[in-house]
């Protein structure tokens, strides 16, 4: 019996090791910037809107349903390309730091 209570040990203590383990160095991906999450965000507004439009032309969406979703996307990809270009104009201003 000791035997198999060693074994559920050895296997408990595997089992936590590589769920609980974590190496010295995980990569998370790049960095994401405020930019790129407004671009990230801007291209799922318009595949929203491309599909918006798909259903519609289908049938599935009722007229007033379709002219007040169109307005709310419409509103938030105009949102996003102002906050877009106003952070592109402040990273045009700032000089860069150059290697030396």
């Amino acid at each position: 019996m000791s035997f198999e209570w060693a074994c559920c040990g050895l296997f408990l203590i595997a089992a936590l090791f590589y769920v609980f383990y974590l190496p010295d160095r995980i990569y998370l991906g790049p960095e994401k910037t405020r930019a790129m999450y407004l671009r990230e965000r801007k291209d799922v507004v318009y595949e929203n809107l491309r599909d918006l439009n798909f259903e519609y032309r289908a049938g599935k969406v009722p007229d007033a349903d379709y002219q007040s979703l169109k307005a709310s996307l419409q509103d938030e990809a105009a949102t996003l390309l102002a906050e877009i270009a106003r952070l592109d104009s402040i990273a045009a201003l700032t000089p860069r730091k150059t290697r030396s």
